[in-house]
């Protein structure tokens, strides 16, 4: 039997409201499954970019997915869904950036890479991400999403939910400040 293609619509009984719901949880499942397979490892590296923490970043594209999944169908189109994740994931990393700083929780900073991948990068690039991870959480998020993303700044900007000018005074501040860190640290 052929695979269904992304567009292929469920046929149901309009006068029947409990098969037009599981038809719309089967299209929600199919489109939000494509988009797992498609982007869920850069969404988490964007995660694990800002937070430092695996397990945290892990979590945070978990609930962008279920998030989406739930809001399917109030989505306004199947192209939203993509900055829609994007969008999520940031909000979930500045939510647990939030809870990290609150008083009397007590975090332990996580390695960003794993020993053998840390052997493999050159001293400049660790101190690159070092410096990058010190930067405040709206240029890490502007130098992460251009950069790293490769993201124009308008789509940055809608991923951030902030105007242009926002992300480019953010990656121009960063990247001044990465300067700054590396040539101290020289």
């Amino acid at each position: 039997m052929a695979a269904r293609s992304l567009n292929y619509v469920d046929q149901v009984d309009t006068d029947d409201p409990a098969a037009a719901a599981m038809a719309a949880g089967r299209t929600a499942e199919r489109h939000v499954t494509a988009l797992y397979e498609a982007h869920a490892l850069s969404l988490a590296r964007l995660a694990l970019l800002v937070l430092g923490d695996p397990a945290a970043a892990e979590d945070v594209v978990q609930d962008a997915f279920l998030g989406l999944y739930r809001r399917w169908d109030r989505l306004s189109a199947p192209a939203a869904a993509l900055p829609y994740l994007r969008a999520s994931v940031l909000n979930g990393c500045r939510d647990a950036m939030r809870r990290r700083s609150r008083p009397g929780i007590v975090t332990e900073e996580q390695p960003l890479e794993s020993a053998e991948a840390a052997v493999l990068h050159t001293e400049e690039h660790r101190a690159i991400l070092a410096a990058v991870r010190r930067l405040p959480a709206r240029q890490r998020e502007a130098v992460v999403l251009r950069y790293y993303l490769d993201m124009t700044e308008e789509q940055a900007a809608k991923a951030m939910r902030v105007s242009r000018g926002t992300v480019k005074s953010a990656t121009s501040r960063a990247i001044a400040k990465v300067g700054q860190m590396l040539k101290e640290g020289s």
